[in-house]
């Protein structure tokens, strides 16, 4: 069989590339089988990726199992909480497309024939799955898994609940010694955070899509199956080499609806859509938010797992993981059983013996909470090219909400203003030059969600805004507003005061502004000054697609 590698190991011409892998103690038999890329997004600085040199251990083990040559690679990583509410926060979703490079960099010019992806948290797991893409080349992620949820007072919680803590704490709700215990309590050890946030989105979608095996987005980080299941992915890629299986085979057109019926069943991360969208451009498949839409209103919402609910990923793991949720699917029509997988064998195959062990963590198709699926897509006056809402944690007497624009220029305007109490019951709080290019780098705003949820106003109060939200928001926040301000959008010509409509069922959000008034102020408009000026940021900034294209490198 020819492989990639042979450009590098075969041959009287590759003498010295062989002798460059012979200065690192490879040995005459290890070049003579096929190379694997293990990337690796191992660090000391993220709680999802302190753990992955033992997965990336494992995955190695796995290849030579099989008889394939593994190679560690190292990747960056972002931790979002950490990065979170200060200027760190504008480099999470731009470093995404730096670990794309990066990974295609190192695959391309060491000639490798098959990668193992060991990403965990929120933006490298997408980055590593739009390189495997963007390759074609035999690929399988093979993430570290989420955290075990915390426990207080005798409740499971997460990081969520400690962000929502500051803001009870802010209004006096709770005591420093309460925040102290959360704090302590909240995150107990390595893994992804344990709701239902971007990096658990990403990992629960990545089996969904085929490119990770059974298991991969719900095995808690701190199990032996989490081990077992790294082998496995080192022994299954030497598997898909051997068949002739890419990337781009597994990430087709149906894949991508399939990942995007479980988005909607599961109440993904709003995340996923800008994941999703620039996933499947790199895999050449056509997706918009329409599309998005139009999969939402057909799809069913089956889990409430936090923010939307009490259920952490552990408790889906023990009611069947993703197996159960696609099983589930399945019944109703939903997915696409007949598509091949990184297990060589086919989604029908990999359900064989899958069951909801817990109808109350993975609602039965026949009693979904609601028939449509947990992202929504709106557009109106104020987002003409779209923006979206995790509808499955906003409250019900929100799903429809009007009421006066709190018009803010930047986040950190806008949580002063929260923590200050001047935002009231019926506000509808509206950041902007927080976008792709705005911001730059699209912030997630999970202090300004959180604080309000804190203060028991999420129920009353909307957020709108041309940046986004972690997963870890719930309530009305509305985000991925396009054209974002910096570019234009009508966003930023919202003044304080107008009255904005949000009808979230129907898909729709205005601001009671006729077309003539919108021109007026367009005219008298002044633009906030870039944020960045310097640094690859600032590339960035200049030659980023908007939100509705998934905020990729044009």
């Amino acid at each position: 069989m020819e492989l990639r590698s042979h450009a590098v190991t075969r041959g009287v011409e590759r003498a010295p590339n062989r002798s460059l892998f012979y200065a690192m103690g490879y040995t005459e038999e290890e070049l003579s089988r096929p190379l694997i890329g293990v990337v690796s997004a191992h660090s000391e600085i993220v709680p999802g990726h302190i753990h992955l040199d033992k997965i990336a251990d494992a995955v190695k083990a796995g290849v030579r199992m099989a008889g394939g040559t593994p190679i560690l690679i190292p990747a960056i990583g972002v931790c979002d909480g950490i990065a979170m509410g200060h200027i760190g926060m504008k480099y999470s979703l731009a470093s995404r497309e730096l670990i794309a490079d990066s990974v295609e960099t190192m695959a391309m010019a060491h000639c490798l024939d098959g990668l193992v992806l060991v990403p965990n948290c929120d933006k490298i797991v997408p980055g590593m799955i739009m390189a495997a893409a963007r390759l074609d080349i035999p690929a399988i992620v093979c993430s570290g898994g989420p955290m075990l949820a915390g426990v207080d007072n005798g409740e499971e919680i997460s990081l969520s609940k400690l962000f929502e803590a500051v803001g009870a704490r802010k209004v006096n709700a709770i005591t420093d010694a309460d925040l102290k215990r959360i704090e302590m309590d909240a995150c107990p050890g390595c893994g992804s955070c344990a709701g239902m946030y971007t990096a658990n989105s990403m990992n629960c979608l990545a089996e969904a899509l085929g490119i990770a095996l059974p298991g991969n987005g719900t095995i808690p980080a701190v199990m032996a199956a989490r081990i077992q299941l790294a082998k496995h992915a080192g022994m299954h890629i030497m598997d898909l080499i051997q068949k002739g299986i890419t990337a781009r085979q597994i990430i087709t057109p149906a894949a991508i609806k399939n990942a995007l019926a479980c988005d909607m069943a599961l109440g993904c991360s709003t995340n996923s859509v800008l994941h999703l969208l620039a996933i499947s451009r790199e895999a050449g498949v056509p997706l918009d938010l329409a599309t998005i839409a139009d999969v939402s209103a057909k799809t069913p919402n089956l889990c409430h797992l936090a923010p939307a609910g009490p259920a952490h990923i552990q408790d889906l793991h023990a009611a069947g993981g993703i197996p159960a949720v696609l099983a589930e699917l399945a019944k109703g029509g939903f997915i696409d059983p007949s598509l091949i997988t990184a297990t060589g064998k086919t989604v029908q195959e990999n359900l064989a013996g899958a069951s909801n062990k817990n109808p109350a963590v993975i609602r039965p198709i026949e009693n979904p909470y609601s028939t449509t699926g947990g992202i929504a897509v709106l557009w109106g006056n104020i987002a003409k090219e779209g923006c979206v809402v995790k509808r499955s944690a906003v409250a019900d007497e929100m799903l429809v909400h009007s009421g006066p624009a709190r018009v803010f220029d930047s986040e950190d305007e806008a949580i002063t203003a929260i923590y200050a109490g001047r935002i009231v019951s019926g506000d509808v709080v509206v950041i902007r030059y927080e976008g792709p290019k705005g911001g730059p780098g699209m912030r997630e705003m999970l202090n300004p969600t959180s604080a309000l949820a804190g203060m028991g106003l999420d129920r009353s109060v909307a957020l709108i805004t041309d940046g986004r939200f972690s997963g870890a928001s719930r309530g009305a926040s509305i985000g991925h507003v396009c054209p974002e301000a910096a570019a234009g959008g009508e966003i930023g010509l919202v003044v304080e005061g107008d009255t904005i409509l949000i009808d979230i069922p129907n898909g729709k959000i205005n601001a009671l502004v006729s077309d003539e008034e919108f021109t007026a102020r367009r005219g008298r408009q002044i633009m906030p000054a870039p944020a960045i000026t310097s640094g690859w940021l600032a590339r960035y900034a200049r030659g980023c697609a908007g939100a509705n294209a998934g905020a990729v490198m044009k």
